[in-house]
């Protein structure tokens, strides 16, 4: 329901729009067709606020996956560098290689990250999202 029906009666008048809540539905489609998250409404009595997302990588989805604090850390690392090997993640945390490894292959089934390179020694992890 509009908060003011008589302005919204003169808008659509005039075709500026086209009825009330459509545009909120096209904004959530586009959100999803372009893999994002929906965005987030609030309304403070006074004035709505629509909160776009330009990464998937919400804390509430990464909440959801059950993140350890080491992958956490590790993918706001990548977010400023774009990629991260197993022996960097290692250093990062004072860890062991396979611990690193482990850690990272979880990501990579958890589809927030995908490994690249053409050998063990070669490859790096980048952010899939």
């Amino acid at each position: 329901m509009p908060p003011n029906p008589s302005i919204t009666k003169q808008f659509f008048w005039v075709r500026y729009i086209e009825e009330v809540g459509t545009g909120t539905n096209k904004i959530m489609e586009w959100c999803r067709n372009w893999g994002l998250p929906e965005p987030d409404f609030e309304f403070t009595g006074t004035s709505l606020i629509v909160t776009l997302w330009k990464s998937k990588l919400t804390d509430r989805y990464l909440d959801s996956l059950g993140l350890n604090e080491r992958q956490r850390k590790a993918i706001d690392y990548m977010k400023e560098y774009r990629r991260i090997t197993s022996k960097k993640y290692a250093e990062l945390f004072s860890i062991t290689e396979r611990t690193a490894r482990n850690d990272l292959n979880s990501l990579v089934d958890k589809r927030v990250l995908t490994q690249k390179g053409v050998s063990k020694k070669l490859t790096y992890y980048e952010l899939s999202v």
